[in-house]
Formats: C-alpha cells, structure tokens, sequence
C-alpha cells in the first residue's frame, strides 16, 4: 500500500518508471498529446513540475501498463487479486456451527484493513479556502481533446451519501468545469449518484458532494470498480480490504462527508436537485469518440482544501490503448470469484481492450451440456454492470480468453453463423453512440465452443486468410485473417455497405471466412483498431447479418457510420483525434521534455 500520491510517486520513481518534466507545459491538449504518446508505447507515468498559469504540478500514466497497475494495488500481478478475493469467499460445504466459525478465523486478517479510521487531522485540510477564496482555474485541470467542451477533472473521487439510508458511495463521474465555483456533474443514468440525487429531490433537499483528488492510488481505482449494492459497504471499504490497512477518512469542513485524509485536494459542495441542468459536453471518451453535449446537474464548489505541496491527478482517455484498459483488467481479476460463485463452470474471462470495457466480452467455461454457453452469457448480463455487455464471444475452458483476437479467431473455428450466434435486446451503456436508443440496443451471443450432437455438431470448416483479394472500386483497404475478412469503405449512400458484403461474399476468397467486418475508409486494419471502429459502431440488432459466402454462412457486422435513412435519427460522434498543430509542438519540444 502508499499512504498517499506522494508516496507512490515516490516508489515509481525508485523503480525508474516516473519522468520528471520541468520545462512549462500547456493544461490544455499540450499534457494530453505526450500522456498519450507515453501509454500507447508503455513508458513511464509524468510529473509535470510546471504548468503554464497554474499553481500545482500534473501527475498522470499513474495505471499506464498492466505492470504499474499491479503495483499500484499493492500485488505482483493482476492475477493475485483473483487469488486474494478468492480465498475470502472460500465456502466449505456441509459445515456449520462451531466448525464453521473455526474455519473463518484464518481469514480474519484478510479483513485488518476493511473498517476505515476516522482521524480528527488530515494533510488534505493543510490549506482551507472557502467562499470567494474558491477557484478551480488555479488547479491545471486538462482540457483533454480538441473538440472537448472545456477543463475536465478527470480522476474524481465523488463521495456521496443515500438521503435516506445514509449509505455511502465513491465513484468517478467526469466533471466539466464552468467557472471558478461550479462544474458539471456527469452522473448517468445507471450511476449511484444519479440515484442520491433523485431521492434528495423527492426529499425536497441538497445533495451534498465532496470530490477528492489522489490519495493511494488503491482508492482511485476503487472508485472505478463495479462494487455490487451491500449494506454498510462500500469502495472505501474496498480500498482498505485490497491495502489491507484501514483508509484515514476525516470529516468534511463544509459538508456532513467523510473523506480521505491523505488526499491531494478535496472539493466539497452542493448540488440542487432543483436547479435547471447545464450543458455538459462535448467530450474525448473512453470509447474513443465524442460524447456529445448533454444536460447534466450543476455542482457548487463551497470549499477547495488541499495539501500545502499539493499534486494534481489526471488520466485521459480516447482511442485504446488507453490506461483504463488495465483499470478494467483489474475489476475482471478482482471480480472473477464471485462470479464464479454465481456461474461455477466459468473458468476465466476477459473484456478486451478493442471493445473499451461494454462492447467485447470473452469468456471460458467448463461445458458439460447442450446450449450452456448461452445459460452462462444470459446469467452474466444479469450481473451489475455486464448487463452493458453487447457482445459475448463464448469457447471452451482451455482455450485462453486473451489476448482477445486470438480469442476470437479459435471461436469461429467452432461457431456456425446463424446456428451459434443470437441477438437480444437489452440495456446499454449511455455512452454507446450506435444503439438503436439512448442506453437501449441490440446485443449478440457468439457461441464458440466446440457443439454437442443436441447442437448440431462439430462440422469440417478451416479458416483461411487469402493473399490475392477481389478488386472492388468501393473498396479503400482490405485484409484477411484466418477466418475473418476485414474491409474499408468510403460510405456515401444508406445501403452500400450491405450490397458491397453480397458482393464480396459471392468471391472465392470468402472461402474460409465466417466473420466480414465493415469499417469506414479511416479505419487502419489492424486486428485491434478495425475491431475497436466495428464494435463501437454497431447496434447488432440493426448490424449484424448472417449472408451466405461460397462456402457456407458468414456473419457480417456493418460498422461503418450510419445514416438516417438507415434507421439511426441519433447525433453520430466524431473520431478524437488531436489537433495537428499539437502534435507539431509536442514534436518540436520532444527533447526538451526531456524524454
């Protein structure tokens, strides 16, 4: 465990994964572009010692690789958080009484850490500003994206109490700053602060809200887990089983709230479930497109309190890979147990980085029945926040869930299009662009394990990727691999992407296809850049087709844009990409990074 930010900085630095920046950089995309350009090759996280017109350093690429992140929660590998949790709910059937009281108390020091400590001092109250003394342009919040809407906070510890039940939550929502003393507040409609505030309505009362920045960085990704609804527990809770040593909490100074003691800020306020809401948006998301503008509540900042060498903690997210893949990693390490618990025959599972945490989920399982792999998909979108799954790729229990395309290519080996593949309907992330409706869409089941005589049986089929492909005028790139047939287009009519599948299909080189993938012509077909487009880009109700190729059926996914025409009356969000203007400075001021 780190008792706060500085601590883990500290520890990186030691292992030589921090680089210092101390040359003056920009808040506003110049930080985004270098942050981005150290993820994606898996280099260190930064400390940005100055920020032009601001009045505390930037640290960011706290989770940048799978590696770092273990380290943040305190294990050599991710995998031990499965282990951890695991032993916890280790159940002996059949036992009762004092027996089973005996075999609890191994486990009692597992539990050391999960009570927080309240303390009466804290470092995070080093330094108390209230009233006009509120500013948030003093902190270097990023504006992260081009056609981003303004300053965005985003590594929020949003802490939250159940006017009636009084129980607490963390989580993080992005918050776009509007002025000195307000921002928005991006609770969505699934989200547990959504749900406070409504009650506060109802109540006729204020939300109160603290929103904390750094601490262990246990804390912060405990804020992002999927924690299911139990009485008197919650992610601080969680942050202190996974540290395994109690998280410091201190009383709020302008609000009934506990929060983190060894944060680096907190910002405390109010939100009045009575105030019209604000524009919110737009914004670079984790799905790598923008979110368009929205309207979300408006939060009222009464007090800023921070340490007096207070550090700013940022991430960004867009187009993967980005650091919440491994964020994401973690939660499925920590949450395979009890999943386990619910679906015994479950043996592992994965949500790919390509199919940004909602879009691509494999998983692997004992099979011993006809039609199991759908019991099991079913009984998973029941689960918390899988209902938000669209696809589910199912195989066997030896066949390994990652990396996710090798995952998908031995699933085709044994899934018949039409036969193995179903859609459904069901909840979706608000953030899906594609979906039918808003937080509404189709979803589709992939079974690829290996069929039972009850299911048709296993029939002969060999994937195969062709060197010479058909020309097609329509066509901007394609690219085969064993099995699967990605294309690029240039869309300009409803309709094309469907007639250029048929034609494509009645080709010799669909031979040894099942899976067509359509993208847009700015698509690169790489395995995880074409799935990524298609995936985003899909409602499969409307977007996945069985055609019939020379050698049997195949399963075609239209991501390309669609058209109003084609269905879609939604707004379809533009591709992040940054501005090249920055790209030519950061380049131009590479080596004065340092880096």
């Amino acid at each position: 465990m780190f008792r706060n930010l500085e601590a883990y900085l500290q520890a990186l630095e030691r292992r030589g994964e921090l680089k210092r920046i101390r040359v003056p950089v920009s808040s506003e995309l110049e930080i985004t572009e270098i942050a981005d350009r150290m993820v994606k090759t898996g280099g260190p996280a930064l400390l940005f010692e100055t920020v032009v017109g601001k009045d505390f350093p930037v640290a960011i690429g706290l989770f940048g690789t799978r590696e770092r992140t273990a380290f943040a929660l305190g294990v050599r590998d991710l995998d031990e958080l499965s282990e951890k949790v695991a032993r916890l709910l280790e159940l002996k059937p059949g036992r009762g009484g004092i027996s089973a009281l005996m075999g609890l108390l191994p486990k009692l020091p597992m539990l050391k850490g999960f009570f927080p400590k309240r303390v009466r001092k804290a470092p995070v109250q080093e330094v108390i500003l209230k009233g006009e003394a509120v500013d948030l342009f003093r902190l270097p919040i990023l504006k992260c994206w081009p056609l981003d809407g303004g300053p965005f906070l985003t590594l929020p510890l949003v802490i939250t109490k159940d006017p009636e039940t009084g129980e607490l939550n963390v989580g993080m929502y992005r918050m776009q700053v509007l002025d000195k003393r307000s921002t928005a507040m991006h609770w969505q409609l699934h989200k547990v602060g959504r749900q406070h505030l409504e009650k506060a309505r109802k109540l006729g009362k204020k939300l109160e809200v603290a929103v904390a920045l750094g601490g262990d960085p246990i804390l912060t990704y405990a804020a992002t887990a999927p924690l299911p609804p139990l009485p008197g527990v919650s992610e601080f809770h969680l942050a202190g089983f996974l540290r395994g040593a109690p998280l410091e909490l201190t009383r709020g100074v302008t609000v009934d709230l506990p929060v983190p003691a060894e944060a680096e800020f907190v910002l405390e306020g109010y939100i009045d479930p009575e105030e019209p809401l604000v524009e919110e948006g737009p914004f670079g998301d984790h799905t790598g497109f923008y979110t368009p503008v929205d309207l979300y509540p408006r939060f009222h900042v009464t007090a800023i309190t921070h340490r007096k060498r207070a550090i700013y903690p940022a991430t960004i997210v867009g187009v993967p890979p980005m650091e919440d893949a491994y964020l994401i990693e973690a939660s499925e390490r920590l949450f395979l147990p009890p999943l386990r618990l619910i679906l015994p025959e479950v043996v592992d599972y994965h949500m790919p980085p390509e199919g940004v945490a909602h879009n691509w989920v494999n998983v692997a399982l004992r099979k011993a029945y006809p039609g199991q792999a759908y019991k099991v998909a079913y009984g998973m979108l029941g689960l918390g926040q899988m209902m938000f799954a669209k696809v589910i790729v199912a195989v066997d229990g030896d066949v390994p869930v990652r990396p996710g395309f090798q995952t998908l290519l031995e699933a085709l080996k044994h899934a018949l299009p039409g036969r193995d593949t179903l859609l459904l309907r069901g909840p979706m992330d608000v953030l899906d662009h594609s979906s039918r409706g808003f937080a509404f869409g189709g979803k589709l089941i992939l079974d690829g394990t290996r069929k039972l005589p009850e299911e048709g049986g296993e029939g002969p089929f060999t994937p195969r990727a062709h060197q010479e492909l058909p020309h097609e005028p329509e066509v901007v790139a394609q690219r085969q691999w064993p099995g699967i047939w990605g294309v690029a287009l240039r869309k300009e009519r409803p309709g094309q992407a469907w007639a250029l599948a048929e034609r494509l299909l009645k080709a010799p080189q669909s031979t040894g296809i099942r899976l067509l993938l359509l993208a847009d012509h700015d698509v690169l077909l790489t395995p995880e850049e074409v799935l990524w487009a298609v995936l985003n880009n899909i409602d499969p109700e409307r977007d996945a087709r069985v055609m019939p190729g020379v050698e049997g059926p195949v399963l075609v996914l239209d991501g390309t844009r669609k058209f109003s025409e084609e269905g879609f009356d939604r707004v379809w969000p533009e591709r992040i990409r940054m501005d090249p203007r920055i790209k030519a400075l950061v380049d131009s001021r590479w080596e004065e990074y340092g880096l």
